[in-house]
């Protein structure tokens, strides 16, 4: 018999978070909706999932296979404690456990390929070591404003804040809760604001969100 780990991430009481399922949410800020081409009037956020096993919380990281457009894409997760379905915001809020900065890596030529064939996005998203975590902090309070911002080798290449986004972390909880049942370690990628753009093997990436622990990783080949 063989055995296979669960995915976890490390949290700042020295806990470890076990990862059920990893949800993600795109076109989630206005002026990033501007840069894919859309409209945030009326073109709403979209959901997507990336399996718990992409979670990765490794200072370097493989640079993908079958890519040459691999891009970065800072973002506040939401860890979840509980869960349910049709919730509302006041049971939203109780569901989460804690906050922690992230990076969706796509593989944005392939994301392309996908959307001319109109495609699903899996080969894009759903990559090995494409959802990088810091540390989870156990939630203070409801986390809706703060910068947001992810540098490459010290330039600051996406900036806005958390108040930016179309749906707050409530929505988005309060939507996801209408097509799944949710349930304790879930995980929620709200989005990232604009600035997207490429990474090569040896660039150092840096997200931060608020006062939390920040994410650091390098890219190697």
């Amino acid at each position: 018999m063989f055995t296979v780990s669960q995915p976890s991430v490390a949290t700042t009481d020295g806990q470890r978070f076990p990862i059920r399922r990893i949800f993600c949410i795109g076109k989630n800020y206005a002026d990033h909706t501007r840069e894919m081409g859309g409209d945030p009037k009326t073109t709403p956020p979209v959901f997507f999932t990336k399996p718990a096993h992409a979670a990765t919380s490794a200072r370097e990281i493989p640079y993908p296979l079958a890519t040459d457009d691999l891009h970065y894409e800072g973002e506040l997760v939401v860890g979840l404690k509980d869960g349910g379905t049709a919730l509302s915001e006041k049971e939203a809020i109780a569901a989460i456990y804690g906050y922690g900065c992230g990076c969706d890596l796509t593989r944005r030529d392939l994301q392309n390929e996908a959307k001319e064939r109109c495609g699903p996005w899996d080969l894009a998203k759903a990559l090995d070591d494409g959802a990088v975590l810091g540390r989870l902090a156990p939630a203070k309070g409801l986390l809706d404003r703060g910068p947001i911002t992810l540098s490459v080798n010290g330039e600051t290449r996406q900036q806005a804040d958390l108040s930016d986004m179309i749906w707050s972390v409530p929505e988005i909880i309060m939507k996801l809760s209408r097509y799944f049942h949710l349930c304790p370690g879930d995980l929620i990628f709200t989005g990232t604001p604009a600035g997207i753009g490429a990474l090569e093997p040896g660039d150092r990436v840096e997200v931060a969100v608020a006062d939390l622990p920040p994410l650091r990783f390098s890219l190697v080949e």
